[in-house]
């Protein structure tokens, strides 16, 4: 009998269980909630911390947090018989963006120490390899790409052990970060005696060294989660800052129960057997989601309800913005509520391009609040609706933790490459990363939704 793994996700926004199905997604971090999904008979927990959208010293408080409170429950559940042993994931964005090496050094310190930490941002199904140490998007250096020019994430190098020397302020060399690469993988993959070279060389590492290591395939990430797996047993501790695709190497699963068309038939009927309506939301601001957006808009079944940044910006720094808010809240609810009881699709989303702000503390406080007001929207007409789909991780998280207050949700799989669809109770809300797909992606995961009859 295989020997029974729990591996927990600590995922840094909802988006990042995008390679697999079947499995718990965490909004809350109580002793109760944690329980109940180190209980759940899936290999898999993610504990959605949402960290992307708060400022360095709150995502570290937060991560220490959720540590402080799964650390005896892990004992616990061991006791319990629940599993055998569990390894922990730093779940981020596959194009680099998120607060390194600042949550897996606070999880290094209350759930470690370990003897190494692998940095593997590789996603295959969006393109995301590495190569030498490179970090590519679609072939290219993933430097080159607007994602590299966030405002509060931005970097300058696709070479891994630079980066980390960039996002660690030279505290880290680029020399003294480790790497793993395709040759070693690919024997890894090929044959007992590369399985057994990889395992020496990680089996070698000390003093928790960062680790950078290369990915085209998936067979590549199945043979290092074999590695991972073979020196777990053996008494050696790792953990991983990754992107979704490693998670697929360290955790076997089955086929998704349900297929595309399955997921599709989750979307909600009325008592008669209709199709309730759906909705869109589009929080992202990435130049990617632009295209989206204007691509879904095109088509006349769709709707655009548009909330203009910076006039609720300068809402929400004058008098009184709670009473001018719920003016132009209300307004905004009565044209979903007009659209939603049509043949049409509403399409809630903030206006375009990013707005200057005076400091990154006032850019996240604004993307919370205008976070707020679309999960307050949204919920106010979720009674209704057959489905929801809703682009961008903060916009996400905002939806189902405050908007439906929910405790958690049941991932049931994937639509599309990367597009995961979650059960909220019973509605189906379909998570679509800012980062994800091309230009049509959005209009043909929307057709999809559209298409349950």
């Amino acid at each position: 009998m295989a020997e029974r793994l729990k591996l927990i996700v600590l995922d840094d926004d909802p988006t990042g269980s995008q390679t697999v199905h079947s499995c718990p997604l965490l909004l809350r971090w109580d002793a109760g909630s944690l329980r109940r999904g180190l209980a759940h008979p899936s290999p898999l927990l993610f504990v959605l911390a949402n960290t992307r959208a708060l400022d360095p010293e709150a995502a570290r408080e937060r991560v220490r947090d959720i540590c402080r409170a799964l650390k005896p429950l892990l004992a616990e559940a061991i006791d319990a018989g629940w599993f055998e042993r569990w390894l922990v994931v730093c779940r981020g964005d596959s194009t680099l963006r998120g607060h390194f090496p600042a949550e897996a050094e606070v999880v290094a310190e209350e759930l470690g120490p370990f003897h190494a930490r692998l940095l593997v941002p590789a996603f295959l199904p969006g393109g995301r390899t590495t190569v030498d140490g490179v970090h590519l998007l679609h072939g290219e250096p993933v430097h080159h790409s607007a994602f590299a020019c966030d405002g509060l994430f931005g970097y300058s190098t696709s070479y891994l052990p630079a980066w980390v020397e960039q996002k660690t302020g030279s505290r880290i060399p680029a020399a003294a970060v480790q790497q793993v690469g395709l040759a070693a993988l690919e024997a890894a993959a090929q044959s007992a005696p590369g399985l057994q070279a990889l395992v020496e060389q990680l089996a070698n590492l000390e003093g928790q060294p960062w680790v950078a290591v290369d990915a085209e395939h998936p067979q590549q990430l199945r043979a290092l989660g074999k590695a991972v797996a073979q020196l777990s047993r053996d008494g050696r501790r790792l953990m991983a800052q990754s992107a979704a695709s490693l998670i697929n190497g360290l955790v076997e699963l089955p086929a998704q129960p349900l297929d595309g068309q399955g997921l599709t038939r989750l979307r909600r009927r009325s008592p008669q057997g209709r199709p309730l309506p759906g909705l869109v939301l589009v929080g992202s601001h990435v130049p990617l989601a632009d295209q989206q957006l204007g691509r879904l808009l095109q088509d006349p079944a769709c709707v655009a309800i548009e909330l203009p940044v910076a006039e609720l910006a300068r809402v929400l720094e004058g008098p009184a913005p709670q009473e001018q808010l719920g003016s132009l809240e209300l307004a905004w609810l009565m044209q979903l509520r007009e659209v939603c009881s049509g043949e049409q699709t509403p399409v809630l989303f903030t206006s375009r391009g990013e707005l200057q702000c005076a400091s990154a503390a006032e850019r996240r406080r604004l993307g919370l609040e205008l976070a707020a007001l679309m999960a307050r929207l949204a919920a106010a007409v979720a009674p209704g609706l057959g489905y929801v789909v809703s682009k961008g991780g903060i916009t996400t998280h905002t939806l189902m933790a405050d908007g439906l207050h929910r405790e958690q949700v049941e991932l049931q799989g994937q639509l599309m490459p990367g597009l995961s669809l979650v059960l909220a109770g019973d509605l189906p809300v379909l998570t679509f990363p800012g980062n994800l797909g091309d230009a049509q992606s959005l209009w043909q995961a929307w057709k999809l939704m559209q298409s349950a009859q």
